[in-house]
C-alpha cells in the first residue's frame, strides 16, 4: 500500500465517496482545489450515482489521469488515442487485481441501486470491498505516475 492508497482509503473512511477518495488524493497536486474536486466528482459515486455501473474509484482515477494527462483539442487524434491507450492500461491493472471495473460485480450480493446512500457504520465497512478497492485505484494510478516519472510535485 502506498501513500496514495492510504490518503484515498482515509477520506473514504471520513464518508467521502469511492470516486471522490481517489480523484482527490491527486487533484490538488495536479492544480484543482479540493473543494471543486469533490463537486466534480460527486456524481460518480456508487457506479454513478449508485447505479452500480462503473465503480466510483475507477472513475476517480480515470478522472485523476483525465485532470493529469487529459487532452483538449478536439482534433488531435495522436494525442486523444495516446490518452484513451493510458485509460485501458489503468482499467487493465484495475482487472487485474479485482476482475472487473463494474460497482455491481464488485459489490456481489451487497449490491443495491436505490438512490439512498447507505450509513456509514462500522458494519458497513467491514462488510464491503469499497476501502480496500478504493485503495486499490489510488495505488495503480500512483504507480503509473511514479512509472512514467511525473510524480506531483516532481514534473
Amino acid at each position: 500500500m502506498n501513500d496514495y492508497s492510504k490518503k484515498a482509503r482515509k477520506l473514504f473512511r471520513e464518508g467521502y465517496n469511492c470516486a471522490q477518495s481517489v480523484f482527490c488524493t491527486f487533484a490538488e497536486d495536479f492544480g484543482l482545489d479540493f473543494e471543486t474536486a469533490l463537486k466534480l466528482a460527486s456524481s460518480f459515486g456508487g457506479g454513478m450515482g449508485r447505479m452500480r455501473e462503473v465503480c466510483g474509484a475507477v472513475s476517480g482515477m480515470f478522472m485523476a489521469a483525465g485532470l493529469k494527462y487529459g487532452y483538449t483539442s478536439p482534433v488531435d487524434k495522436d494525442t486523444k488515442t495516446e490518452h484513451y491507450e493510458r485509460i485501458q492500461e489503468l482499467a487493465n491493472s484495475f482487472k487485474d487485481r479485482n476482475k472487473t471495473i463494474i460497482c455491481r460485480e464488485l459489490l456481489g450480493n451487497l449490491a443495491d441501486d436505490n438512490c439512498i446512500p447507505a450509513d456509514r457504520t462500522e458494519e458497513y465497512y467491514s462488510t464491503r470491498p469499497c476501502e480496500q478497492i478504493i485503495g486499490d485505484a489510488a495505488e495503480i494510478f500512483g504507480q503509473y505516475l511514479e512509472k512514467h516519472h511525473r510524480v506531483p510535485g516532481k514534473n
